[in-house]
């Protein structure tokens, strides 16, 4: 059967919530390279890639910006460090509706999942692993893609359209994520974006950048696939 639709999923706050655990692993990274302790305070990571957030890190405590290789071999640090972190976390939990809404999707021959997530490669899947969700994600665009969501957005879907082996216009496209960062990267390149209120922004927030589809969770599987697998915008 013909791939109709490519959904990209933003990880965190989204599809799970670590409990810190990146937060905890990003003040590790920067405690070991310039020992400086508890680096994240005072530094909002909810919708930026890994590399631009560790670029903030580096402007704010160290009052200059990244060198060469310098926001690389911090990426490293921090990658290297999540899995322990994520395992110890306590707070760690899949988001309401998760497990269901990506079992039943699987299920269709007319779908690809992927992720469309701010975090690295090799940071999403230690993220992902304690909750054995990867296995639902057969591509994705990553921070190694690009700082700039957009465009790992779009590297996303070019791996997409490589597995579905033909083009996927953007209109079959669906981003979800649970930021206006992610409903404004989907809307730069033409897909139908779903805002999702699990995270710290709120649904009133969320409503402000007109996501074509809005939900306070995704618990119910049963009415999000109406909607996004016929998607007439709710507004």
């Amino acid at each position: 059967m013909m791939i109709k639709k490519l959904f990209l999923f933003d990880l965190d706050w989204t599809v799970i919530y670590t409990g810190g655990a990146g937060i905890h692993a990003l003040n590790h990274a920067f405690k070991t390279h310039y020992n400086i302790p508890e680096a994240m305070k005072g530094i909002t990571p909810d919708g930026k890639t890994d590399p631009a957030i560790i670029r903030e890190m580096i402007k704010v405590h160290l009052k200059r910006d990244a060198q060469t290789g310098e926001i690389e071999a911090l990426c490293k640090s921090y990658v290297a460090n999540l899995p322990e972190v994520v395992e110890k976390s306590t707070g760690y939990r899949i988001l309401p509706g998760i497990p269901e809404l990506l079992e039943t999707l699987s299920r269709r021959k007319d779908v690809l999942m992927g992720l469309g997530t701010g975090n690295l490669e090799g940071g999403a899947q230690a993220k992902l692993a304690r909750a054995g969700l990867m296995r639902y994600f057969k591509f994705g665009g990553y921070a190694n893609d690009s700082e700039i969501r957009p465009e790992l957005l779009q590297a996303g879907v070019r791996r997409g359209e490589a597995l579905a082996g033909h083009p996927i216009p953007p209109r079959d496209v669906i981003v979800i994520g649970d930021n206006f960062r992610d409903v404004t990267a989907g809307q730069a390149i033409g897909a139908v974006t779903v805002a999702v209120a699990s995270g710290p922004m709120s649904f009133e927030e969320l409503a402000a950048h007109h996501p074509d589809f809005l939900f306070r969770d995704l618990s119910d599987t049963a009415k999000v696939l109406e909607l996004l697998l016929d998607p007439a915008p709710q507004h």
